[in-house]
């Protein structure tokens, strides 16, 4: 059953047609990974679910709800949550403070708050470790760590990742994929955009690629990992 549907979606900055009759289906309990170059329109893709940007046509459905009409904020009471591209944690705001941040649509709910932040500091140990340290003094990790960590505040239906791995070591790329898997084996269904074709598609069960705004290719990520125009493209191999 599709938790998430993108129906011809169409999104443009000013003149410029970002996304271009954009199709694809999240299924409850999936991983499922969009992969393309830089400018792809892949960034775009979660801003436009997200709320952040309004469609000009199409459709987007959520848990069986149109969503593509309602603001950002009225998307994550719906359960849909994004961690951004670049972390965007706040910097002057402790850890704790941070995670707090993402627990709004919980209103005064501090029980259910502080079960989120005991499975937030479970999944991350490291942040249990500087819960009272500045977000602007982490590490690169540690704040992509925050970022998914604060997501998963509001106990999200379906959690979005733009670009978890970027800027980090290997070391740190292989923890954060491992955290995304546990992430979705606790029941949290995933969008995955990243530059990583090669991990990303061995972590999800199915996949799209972008180029210039528009699907040409998807199927199974197992099939994709194996397809040759992707093995030339995203996979470095002639």
């Amino acid at each position: 059953m599709a938790l998430l549907e993108l129906r011809d979606v169409n999104t443009y900055y000013g003149n410029v047609r970002a996304l271009k009759d954009v199709s694809l289906k999240v299924d409850e309990g999936q991983i499922v990974t969009l992969i393309g170059a830089n400018g792809a329109g892949k960034s775009t893709t979660l801003r436009t679910v997200s709320g952040l940007v309004r469609p000009q046509s199409g459709e987007i459905v959520f848990d069986g709800a149109p969503i593509h009409r309602m603001p950002a904020h009225r998307i994550v009471f719906q359960g849909l949550t994004q961690a951004p591209e670049g972390r965007q944690v706040f910097p002057t705001l402790t850890v704790n403070e941070n995670l707090n941040m993402g627990a709004y649509s919980l209103g005064n709910d501090r029980e259910a708050v502080e079960a989120n932040r005991e499975r937030v500091y479970r999944l991350f140990p490291r942040l249990a470790e500087r819960k009272a340290q500045l977000g602007g003094t982490l590490s690169g990790g540690e704040q992509q760590m925050l970022s998914i960590g604060r997501a998963l505040m509001a106990r999200p239906k379906l959690l979005m990742l733009d670009e978890p791995s970027l800027g980090l070591a290997p070391l740190l790329v292989q923890a954060i994929f491992d955290t995304i898997r546990a992430i979705n084996e606790q029941g949290v269904t995933i969008l995955l955009v990243e530059q990583n074709a090669r991990a990303a598609l061995r972590l999800a069960d199915y996949g799209y690629v972008l180029e210039t705004g528009a699907i040409p290719l998807e199927g199974p990520a197992e099939a994709l990992l194996h397809d040759e125009r992707v093995r030339k493209a995203y996979l470095g191999e002639a």
